[in-house]
């Protein structure tokens, strides 16, 4: 008597072991078995990478990230708190400059906790997770060169590797190759039409260095200190200081068109000093740096509108900075990217890897996270000189100016800041910036006047030696 066949795993092949291939690589193994290609050598533990170059500047992950983060992998987000991370409330641990040069009130009111820690230590704990999955094979310096198939259904991807080049079958492509992504050119090639893309590019240049933490704040928990740059007054200029594990500071500073930081070691502090408030240069004056500036102009909005394209083939979706690219300052990358993997996962326990229609369904499932990250965003930067060729238009200007008014109603009301931080967060849609919680104190006025400088407390200043 013959045994009982086993049928086949569909297979999957995800493009980048990006923070957003390797969630969907998670999430696809639940259906499939995966082949991760990624074009590095990846390291062993929390050490920078050549295809992560941005891991250098500051980055958090907002509590829908965060929620989204222990959806897909349940304790990750511990994991990365056991090795150095932390989890901050927000507002209560962080003192923050709005856009508009109102001081947020350090309110505890709200229930949003960031995740704040290093990229690499991010992605090291993440990669780890992910790869020690046994349905999950990374094949490593390889490079993915064209699709195989038709306009119609994708059928596999064309692999460099070791000098051979080779074709990888599978029922389902995920390209998470981030910005530099070839996929409108794959397409084409399929006889696909031309995807619309839009750009919004405010011109802003980051510049990071990292600081040992300077007397005692590795002892407090000292707060994110943030001063955001004015659309309004350019060119915008910014800055961060984010406390992280081994006892540092990343310190990123932003400026736009004619106002951008350099990459010179002498012109950092100065730079940090001559913000529209000079509190981050009071705060590193005394901190002793660590190695040299790093900067990046790579920083634009950039969107790739897959989900419009009419006749979408199967087999194939775009995810993660391929689909689109946010200016760094909003911090929602690494949210849109676990977003978008559970939005992945929502589909394919309804229907099915392999059923018709299914990348379809997937690419506009994913453009949801997408399109949220874009409007906030854009909405600000769109207010730049030379930003974009299409200027905004009366009802982009009227959110804009409405947004103003949400931020400087929450820097003084707990309830509102709850609203706004609700959205910021990627926790709810815009429409909650409509809400009472929001409208009320607007219309009636903050509890609260306005703060004159940056909330810091004695304790806080005396650790910092300020």
């Amino acid at each position: 008597m013959s045994e009982p066949v086993t049928p086949r795993r569909p297979r999957a092949v995800v493009i980048g072991a990006s923070a957003a291939g390797l969630f969907a690589a998670g999430v696809l193994a639940e259906f499939a078995d995966v082949t991760l290609v990624e074009r590095d050598v990846l390291p062993k533990g929390p050490e920078p990478r050549r295809g992560v170059p941005q891991a250098r500047h500051a980055h958090l992950v907002w509590s829908g990230g965060v929620r989204a983060f222990d959806e897909l992998l349940p304790g990750l987000v511990g994991d990365i708190v056991a090795r150095g991370g932390r989890l901050v409330h927000i507002m209560r641990d962080m003192v923050s400059r709005a856009p508009n040069e109102v001081w947020f009130r350090r309110f505890a009111a709200t229930h949003h906790r960031n995740l704040v820690c290093s990229r690499d230590l991010l992605d090291s704990v993440l990669r780890e997770r992910v790869l020690a999955d046994r349905r999950i094979t990374l094949r490593q310096d390889a490079t993915a060169l064209t699709l195989d198939g038709s306009r119609r259904r994708v059928t596999g991807v064309r692999v460099r590797a070791g000098g051979e080049v080779s074709s990888l079958a599978a029922e389902l492509i995920v390209d998470a190759s981030g910005r530099g992504s070839r996929a409108p050119v794959w397409l084409q090639d399929l006889g696909v039409p031309k995807v619309a893309e839009r750009e919004v590019d405010a011109g802003v240049v980051y510049a990071t260095r990292h600081f040992r933490a300077p007397g005692s704040t590795a002892d407090i928990a000292f707060p994110l200190v943030n001063v955001q740059a004015n659309p309004a007054k350019a060119p915008g200029r910014g800055g961060i200081i984010l406390p992280v594990e081994g006892d540092r500071w990343i310190v990123t500073l932003s400026g736009s068109r004619n106002g951008e930081p350099s990459g010179e070691a002498e012109a950092f502090a100065e730079f940090a000093l001559g913000l529209s408030d000079p509190v981050l240069g009071i705060l590193i004056k005394n901190a002793d740096p660590i190695g040299t500036v790093v900067t990046t102009r790579s920083t634009a909005n950039r969107r790739r509108h897959y989900e419009s394209v009419k006749r979408w083939p199967d087999g194939f979706v775009v995810l993660g900075d391929a689909v689109a690219t946010y200016n760094p300052v909003y911090g929602h990358g690494l949210t849109v990217a676990a977003q978008s993997a559970l939005a992945l996962r929502t589909v394919l326990r309804s229907g099915g890897l392999t059923a018709p229609g299914t990348a379809r369904r997937l690419q506009r499932a994913a453009t949801r996270p997408v399109a949220a990250a874009w409007d906030l965003a854009v909405g600000q930067d769109a207010l730049y000189p030379g930003a974009t060729e299409v200027p905004p238009n009366g009802v982009e200007r009227f959110l804009a100016r409405f947004i103003d008014r949400a931020v400087e109603t929450g820097a003084g009301n707990p309830r509102a800041l709850g609203a706004l931080l609700d959205v910021m967060s990627m926790e709810k849609p815009a429409t909650r910036l409509f809400s009472p919680d929001m409208l009320i104190p607007m219309v009636f006025g903050p509890r609260k006047p306005r703060l004159d400088s940056a909330p810091l407390t004695d304790r806080e200043r005396r650790t910092a030696g300020v």
